[in-house]
């Protein structure tokens, strides 16, 4: 009983979406399935695009340092840090949620918050693809003067936002699961990678990677599923 309650607990919110779906087709068939077929497209782009972010999140993290994160995006960084932030979400490509690992791993690396919500933002409505179709259907003029509304909208939020929410808001816990290895279960994103690189050590528990019992450690191992987790959750003392 009390592992049903977990799993419960655990999938809330996914179990809320299957029960509305599931009133909403016995009300109203068609637009139940509708959703269903909706949901399952999204979840389909989902499974295809989220490895690929992962990947090049992993290699963004290993080839940039951590000091030319904070020199180029940090506090500091100032006017120089917000052009790159509109520059970095303005050129992006994939969907919104795609960039959410990818700021996990620039606010762990130092970047601002400031930053963060301007990269966020830039990257939900001002990629450079879909102002290009904008200016096409609407036209220049239109496209220009919201982009202008649109980037003083996004400067007001994200000033806001840095004086509201500080970086200690964000994940940043360290759950200890076992001597000399170290998870940020509130930064794990239930890849499965350190479980597919190092699985004699790693498993999943609730959508969260958590450690098995063991005796010794494969060092070797251990180190790759360090150096693939996307969000850098993983740590060895």
């Amino acid at each position: 009983m009390s592992k049903a309650v977990k799993f419960i607990k655990s999938n809330l919110f996914l179990l809320s979406v299957v029960i509305a779906y599931l009133v909403l087709t016995i009300i109203r068939p068609p637009l139940g399935v509708l959703g269903i077929k909706n949901s399952g497209y999204y979840i389909k782009e989902m499974l295809m695009i989220m490895p690929v972010i992962f990947v090049l999140t992993a290699l963004l993290d290993t080839w940039v340092p951590k000091e030319t994160i904070i020199k180029f995006l940090g506090r500091e960084a100032k006017t120089k840090g917000m052009v790159l932030s509109f520059l970095l979400g303005s050129i992006s490509a994939g969907p919104i949620y795609a960039a959410f690992p990818f700021c996990v791993m620039l606010h762990k690396k130092g970047a601002s918050i400031r930053n963060i919500i301007i990269i966020l933002s830039s990257w939900a409505v001002i990629k450079i693809p879909m102002l290009l179709n904008e200016a096409k259907f609407l036209g220049l003029k239109f496209m220009i003067v919201r982009w202008i509304i649109t980037v003083i909208a996004i400067l007001i939020f994200a000033n806001i936002t840095n004086k509201i929410v500080k970086d200690k808001d964000l994940p940043q816990r360290k759950v200890k699961e076992k001597s000399g290895v170290t998870i940020n279960r509130d930064a794990c994103m239930g890849c499965t990678i350190c479980t597919k690189k190092y699985p004699q050590l790693f498993q999943m528990d609730s959508k969260k990677a958590t450690v098995k019992e063991y005796s010794d450690l494969d060092m070797e191992l251990l180190d790759s599923a360090i150096k693939s987790c996307p969000v850098k959750a993983i740590e060895y003392n």
